[in-house]
């Protein structure tokens, strides 16, 4: 990356509000009657560096709050920052907010040559671009309408058309596709794969993981204004789901992540931690013993797994109050193996033990592409298998079994166990990407999976 051009540096960006506990505080402070600090200091972003280069479509991710919109306002001039220094190199066309850069007053043909004007172009170039502004967003003649009186759907169509028929250096977008209806949104993809196309540069900030997945080069993770780290989209997605679960750690601590005896011990005493010292001292010699149960787990069984392809980079996570001890894929004859046959039943099995009284524990798999998208999967609450409490020393042996209708390729499997606690979701395991999993296939129709349809065609009222 070192040779390309820079596209937006971001330095040590910094970004603080204060806030007060009452109304008349601020107006005090405003009118310099208080010499008293009234005010709490709140960072939106904390010391973030960021370097994005041309041609480049980086995604922003975070839960709500860690910063990702106030970003994006430092970097378009909608916000100044407290603190840091933001450089762009490239005419920039954002779509933010609802509302952002339109005069609510103006019709919607003022408020093209408005936007257009701000972001530097003239009155010739934008009467240039008019026909294909207005056809993109396909309002009709509510364009000749105050935009107070569009609904949000005819209000995100015009201002996508905007920001993405001026031909800008650079597109930056806020979440905002999630207004417009199905079409809509597939045409707005579809111009963001012309865009990558053509070597432009997008930031791009939304929940929706799967489009992240698939049109960021990187991604960039945030929360509560800090930058957690950046990579490819399948490694800060997953980390990003740690966060939402309150279980992320920083990659260098994730030394290991194999079971082993040390874990597995302390697995036990973390679960424990919540019981007398009487409870610990009774329970010491069986948690002991599950640590020698694991090490020493059915040669049959890990025979079997080795059948299977196990990623050596998985990334494990959990509480651990429940351990997935075993794990394999087997065909519809119940060989284990990591090639299944499109069209067959395949079965996916793992062994959980538990440390803890676990309240109706949820045991889950997910399959997705070698890109991280996830393409399907499920759990025993949504398919209602599995509904009961599990007590601390038992062994569960879980199996989903299903007709494989995907298509030929290469896929990731993903497994957990999970629950609630006071309706609390607590994560007791996680194997991410452990198994490889191969469909082979001697038909591949669109898309990630076959619907297997019928077809019938007739000629003259003739079924052929």
């Amino acid at each position: 990356m070192e040779d390309k051009t820079v596209a937006i540096q971001v330095d040590k960006l910094e970004k603080a509000y204060k806030l007060y506990d009452k109304p008349s505080d601020r107006l005090k402070e405003a009118l310099g009657l208080s010499r008293n600090k009234k005010y709490k200091e709140h960072y939106a972003l904390k010391g973030v560096d960021l370097t994005i280069y041309q041609g480049e479509t980086v995604g922003i991710i975070g839960t709500n709050g860690s910063g990702k919109s106030t970003i994006l306002k430092i970097i378009t001039g909608v916000l100044n920052p407290t603190g840091g220094s933001v450089k762009v190199n490239g005419r920039i066309s954002a779509l933010l907010e609802l509302g952002a850069g339109f005069n609510m007053e103006y019709n919607g043909i003022e408020n093209i040559y408005l936007n257009g004007t701000m972001i530097g172009f003239s009155s010739k170039e934008i009467d240039a671009k008019m026909d294909d502004i207005l056809s993109f967003a396909d309002i009709g003649d509510y364009v000749y309408q105050p935009v107070k009186t569009y609904s949000s759907g005819m209000f995100v169509r015009l201002a996508f058309a905007v920001a993405i028929n001026i031909e800008p250096e650079i597109l930056i977008v806020d979440e905002a596709l999630s207004v417009g209806d199905v079409f809509f949104q597939a045409k707005c993809y579809h111009k963001f794969e012309e865009f990558k196309k053509m070597g432009k540069t997008i930031v791009f900030v939304s929940h929706d993981l799967s489009s992240i997945s698939k049109y960021c080069d990187r991604v960039v993770l945030l929360n509560q204004g800090v930058k957690l780290g950046e990579g490819s989209p399948k490694e800060m997605i997953d980390a990003y789901k740690q966060v939402l679960v309150g279980q992320y750690t920083a990659g260098d601590e994730q030394e290991d992540n194999l079971l082993n005896d040390k874990e597995i011990e302390a697995a036990a005493a973390a679960s424990s931690g919540r019981k007398n010292t009487a409870e610990k001292e009774k329970e010491k010699g069986k948690e002991t013993a599950d640590a020698k149960t694991l090490k020493n787990a059915d040669a049959g069984q890990a025979a079997e797994r080795n059948a299977n392809v196990v990623n050596p980079d998985l990334l494990e996570y959990g509480t651990r109050a429940a351990v997935i001890e075993d794990y394999k894929i087997t065909d519809d004859m119940g060989r284990s193996t990591s090639a299944v046959l499109k069209g067959q039943e395949c079965s996916i099995h793992m062994k959980v033990r538990f440390f803890e009284d676990i309240e109706a524990p949820i045991f889950a798999f997910t399959i997705k592409n070698i890109k991280g998208v996830e393409i399907t999967g499920t759990n025993t609450m949504v398919e209602k298998a599995f509904l009961e409490s599990v007590k601390a020393g038992s062994v569960m042996d879980i199996t989903f079994s299903q007709i494989v209708n995907l298509q030929g390729g290469e896929y990731l499997l993903s497994l957990g166990v999970t629950g609630f606690e006071k309706e609390e979701f607590q994560v007791y395991h996680r194997l991410y990407d452990v198994l490889n999993m191969t469909v082979i296939s001697d038909k591949n129709t669109v898309g990630y999976y076959d619907m297997n349809s019928r077809i019938s065609v007739k000629r003259e009222g003739k079924q052929l």
